[in-house]
C-alpha cells in the first residue's frame, strides 16, 4: 500500500486529504496529515471573528472530525529529506521522530512576514490564526472598559488608539471590521467621545487592496476616512517601542493595539530545511500539474508553492497566495495523485479569478469582477453569501448562518473574555488572599492552610 504524506492542514492540505478519502479505493493508499494545529483555519472569517460577527470556533474546521480515514499527526515538520522519503516531525511533547512516505504533498502554507522594526516583536499581534483574531477583539473590548474608568489624558488616548500595519486584504478587512465594532461600542460607553477614538492604517505602497484596480482602491480609502480612520499611504513604521508608533513621515502616536498584517512570507521549513527545489522567495517550484519540478513522488500546492498561473496573460506569472487558489489546488492535487497511482496523466491547474471581494465592516463592502464594481451593502451581502458557501462542510455553514441570524435579532455580542488567556490568575490570586488572611488559632476552618510560596507562585498542597 502506498503511503501518502501531506505536510500542512490548511486549505490545500485539508482539501487534498478530504478528496483523497472520497476517491481512493480501499487498500489503494494510506494518507497521513501532519500539522501542529488540529484544525483548518478559514482565514476569510478572521476579520469577522475580530468583530464578533462569527464565533471563533466556527472559523475553524476540525481535522479529526472531517478526515475520518486520514491519520492525523499533531506536530510540526521541521525537515524534509525527499531523497530518503522521510520527514522529521516535532510534536508538542516528547522527542522528534521520523515519518516515512512514498508520496509527499507539501501544503504547509505561508507565515506572517515580519520586518526588523524595533518594538514590533514585543508589541504587535498578527491576524493569521483564530487565536490572534480572538485576542485582538478581547484587547479592544478590554481597552474600552479601562479607558471608561480613566480621566481624559495620554493613557486614555493610548487605550483608544489602534494601528494596523499592512493594506492588503487581511489588513483592510480586519481594520474595517474592528473600526465598525469600535464605533458601535461608543453607544455603550457614554464616558467616551467619538473624537477620542483613533484608528491608523499604515501601508508602505501608494495604494491599498492591490487585488482591486486603482479607482476602487481609492474609494475604500475615502470610505475609511469618512468613518474617521487615518490612512497613511507611502508610509512605513520605523519604531513601535513600548507602543509608541513612529512613522517614516515623522508622525508619531501611542497605540494600545498594534496589528501586523504586512504580507506573507515563505514557510521557513520549506525555504531552508528541504532538498526539494525552491525559488528565490523560498516557495517550492512546481509544474502546472502541481508536481515538483524534476522530483518524482513530490507534489506541492497552496501558499507554499510557486504554481504557474496559466490563466494569466503575463508570461511566467504565479498564482497569488489566497484561499481561492489554495482550495482549488488542493482538490486538483488529490485528483492528480490518484490519476498517477492509476497510470493516468495529471491535469494542469487553470483557474480564472472569480473577482475580489472584501468586507469593510457591518453592512459595508466592496466587490470587483473585471470592470464591474459593487460597493456598500450589496457587496457586503455578496461577501457573506460567497464565504458561507465556500467554508468547508455543511456543519460549519449552518453554525455560521445561525450566528448571523442571531446577531440580526439581538445585535453584537460585546463580551470580552480576555481573562481566558490567563485562566489560572484568579485561582492563584484567591489562594494568596486566603492564605494571607489565615492566622493560627482562627476558628474559620482555614488556619491549617499554609502561606503561598512566593518563589514558585503556586499554592502548596493542603494537608
Amino acid at each position: 500500500m502506498r503511503r501518502i504524506l501531506i505536510v500542512g492542514g490548511g486549505y490545500a492540505g485539508f482539501y487534498t486529504a478530504w478528496k483523497l478519502e472520497k476517491h481512493l479505493r480501499r487498500g489503494e493508499a494510506e494518507v497521513t496529515l501532519v500539522d501542529p494545529r488540529p484544525y483548518l483555519t478559514y482565514q476569510p472569517f478572521l476579520p469577522e471573528v475580530v468583530a464578533g460577527s462569527v464565533e471563533a470556533r466556527h472559523a475553524a474546521v476540525s481535522l479529526r472530525r472531517h478526515l475520518r480515514r486520514t491519520r492525523i499527526v499533531a506536530g510540526k515538520v521541521t525537515a524534509i529529506d525527499h531523497a530518503h522519503r522521510v520527514v522529521t516531525v516535532r510534536p508538542a511533547d516528547g522527542a522528534a521522530f521520523e515519518q516515512r512516505y512514498d508520496l509527499i504533498a507539501v501544503t504547509a502554507g505561508a507565515v506572517t512576514r515580519t520586518l526588523p522594526v524595533p518594538g514590533v516583536a514585543e508589541q504587535a499581534i498578527g491576524l493569521k490564526h483564530v487565536e490572534e483574531a480572538v485576542a485582538i477583539r478581547d484587547r479592544l473590548l478590554t481597552a474600552f472598559d479601562r479607558a471608561a474608568a480613566l480621566p481624559g489624558g495620554p493613557q486614555r488616548r493610548k487605550l483608544l488608539t489602534v494601528a494596523f500595519v499592512g493594506g492588503g486584504f487581511s489588513g483592510v478587512e480586519g481594520f474595517g471590521e474592528l473600526l465598525s465594532l469600535a464605533t458601535a461600542l461608543l453607544g455603550r460607553y457614554p464616558e467616551l467621545r467619538r473624537d477620542e477614538l483613533r484608528f491608523h492604517l499604515v501601508e508602505a505602497s501608494g495604494r491599498i487592496l492591490p487585488e482591486v484596480t486603482e479607482r476602487p482602491g481609492r474609494w475604500v480609502v475615502r470610505e475609511l476616512e469618512r468613518r474617521g480612520a487615518h490612512v497613511h499611504l507611502n508610509t512605513s513604521v520605523t519604531s513601535a517601542v513600548d507602543g509608541h508608533v513612529t512613522l517614516s513621515t515623522g508622525e508619531a502616536f501611542d497605540a494600545g493595539l498594534i496589528v501586523w498584517t504586512a504580507g506573507n512570507g515563505a514557510n521557513p521549513v520549506i525555504g531552508r530545511h528541504t532538498d526539494l527545489p525552491v525559488d528565490d522567495r523560498g516557495y517550492v517550484v512546481v509544474r502546472p500539474d502541481l508536481r515538483v519540478e524534476g522530483v518524482p513522488g513530490a507534489w506541492a500546492a497552496g501558499d507554499a508553492a510557486a504554481v504557474p498561473d496559466l490563466a494569466s496573460p503575463v508570461p511566467g506569472a504565479r498564482t497569488v497566495p489566497n484561499a481561492q487558489h489554495a482550495y482549488r489546488q488542493g482538490k486538483l492535487l488529490a485528483r492528480n495523485i490518484i490519476a498517477t497511482l492509476r497510470g493516468r496523466e495529471p491535469k494542469p491547474y487553470v483557474h480564472h479569478s472569480l473577482g475580489a471581494i472584501a468586507t469593510l465592516g457591518l453592512g459595508r463592502g466592496i466587490f470587483q469582477y473585471r470592470r464591474l464594481v459593487v460597493t456598500g451593502l450589496p457587496a457586503w451581502l455578496l461577501h457573506r453569501g460567497y464565504h458561507v458557501l465556500a467554508v468547508p462542510t455543511w456543519e460549519r455553514k449552518v453554525r455560521v448562518l445561525a450566528v448571523w441570524l442571531t446577531q440580526a435579532l439581538f445585535g453584537r455580542d460585546i463580551l470580552s473574555l480576555a481573562s481566558v488567556q490567563h485562566p489560572r490568575d484568579a485561582f492563584v490570586a484567591a489562594g494568596r488572599t486566603v492564605a494571607g488572611a489565615a492566622r493560627p488559632g482562627h476558628a474559620n476552618g482555614l488556619a491549617s492552610i499554609p502561606q503561598v510560596c512566593p518563589a514558585a507562585g503556586k499554592v502548596p498542597e493542603i494537608r
